[in-house]
């Protein structure tokens, strides 16, 4: 019969390395979202029809972000200056030095306004520009709340494939 110390060894080796293993996942886990790329979830109307109103799930990188600026036609994920809790995905369409000229609220009016998108920010609005809230809500916003790229869709499975800048 096994002594009882013998057990004890035993059984706080495999806590070890069941610890050290778990504190490993938890690493590369903090890394891989804070650093390279994290699941986005979308949902609501504002980006139809690149995505599905009903929810859809993409990939998007955050590595971009830090060495060059974003496109037009760039699909981004942002956290919301009026919610620091949201974060919408939009389609940027100005960058710093644009003149944007838009409706400001395309179902009750035509009225437009004309701006210029200040250093260090960008001007995102949804696809579908009845039923979005985006900068010409809340102004262009700036570089630091960009969160990320969105590089693929990943769910709905039939629809899984790449999401490039399509031409503005």
């Amino acid at each position: 019969m096994a002594s009882p110390s013998s057990f004890w060894s035993i059984a706080s080796r495999q806590a070890m390395n069941s610890g050290l293993f778990l504190t490993k996942l938890y690493c590369f886990l903090h890394v891989t979202t804070n650093y390279l790329g994290f699941m986005a979830y979308a949902y609501g109307p504002s980006m139809t029809p690149t995505l599905h109103p009903s929810g859809s799930v993409l990939l998007a990188e955050r590595i971009s972000k830090r060495y060059q600026k974003p496109s037009r036609g760039d699909i981004v994920v942002i956290r919301s200056p009026e919610n620091p809790n949201k974060t919408p995905i939009k389609r940027v369409i100005g960058v710093e030095g644009d003149c944007i000229s838009f409706v400001a609220d395309p179902v009750k009016s035509d009225k437009s306004q004309t701006i210029v998108v200040p250093k260090g920010h960008v001007f995102v609005q949804g696809d579908y520009t009845h039923n979005s809230r985006d900068s010409r809500t809340f102004g262009p916003v700036p570089y630091g709340l960009i969160q990320g790229r969105v590089l693929w869709r990943v769910w709905p499975f039939q629809d899984f494939g790449p999401l490039g800048p399509t031409p503005s």
